[in-house]
């Protein structure tokens, strides 16, 4: 999934995901587009940077930038084409850390939103999640009576990662024994954590 979501002034009615099949790196060409998915929020444009897919529900989650807190919402994997679909609010995300109002009045001066969620996934059991924002990764457990909406709203092991500049990307590695950050900027530095370092698992 490839999810064209990015709204910085918030004007777009219409958002995009687009599904191909994974890429072979041995293979280098275009990607074939499988489906796409257009969408729209039920409570007007969004930026969002964060998305991931719950298999078992066969849904994307997606989660806002800018509201505080962030905005959790739900887009079918499908749809008719030509149809734009509206995304299901499922609440908000409070077990990010909350900036305070000079936090926010400070943010432009000192380059620094900390508290803004910049990427998410989900492992592929299903039962583990990661949030990352410009500071830390936030990683989640989910009982199996849990839906996801609830089981990102407990307490998330923080894990701070030092200077990484405009941090950006986030996902699950080592059959979900790892998890890889990396930023938006050129020549960006990777990061891998070791979650067994970190959760003692």
């Amino acid at each position: 999934m490839i999810a064209d979501i990015g709204d910085n002034d918030a004007k777009h009615g219409q958002r995009t995901l687009y599904f191909v099949e994974e890429p072979v790196p041995e293979k280098p060409g275009p990607a074939d587009l499988s489906w796409k998915v257009d969408y729209r929020y039920p409570d007007g444009p969004r930026d969002s940077e964060s998305a991931t897919i719950d298999t078992a529900a066969h849904r994307a989650l997606i989660l806002s930038k800018r509201d505080i807190p962030p905005q959790l919402y739900s887009v079918p994997l499908q749809a008719e084409p030509g149809v734009t679909v509206t995304a299901t609010a499922l609440g908000t995300v409070t077990s990010l850390p909350a900036p305070s109002r000079r936090d926010i009045e400070l943010a432009p001066i000192n380059m620094d939103w900390y508290w803004q969620p910049v990427g998410m996934d989900i492992s592929d059991d299903n039962l583990a999640a990661v949030i990352l924002t410009y500071h830390a990764v936030y990683y989640y457990r989910r009982q199996p009576h849990q839906d996801w909406p609830e089981a990102l709203n407990a307490k998330p092991l923080r894990i701070a990662f030092g200077n990484l500049e405009n941090a950006e990307a986030v996902a699950f590695g080592d059959e979900n024994r790892t998890v890889v950050i990396t930023g938006e900027n050129e020549h960006s530095r990777i990061l891998r954590i070791d979650l067994a370092g970190e959760t003692g698992k």
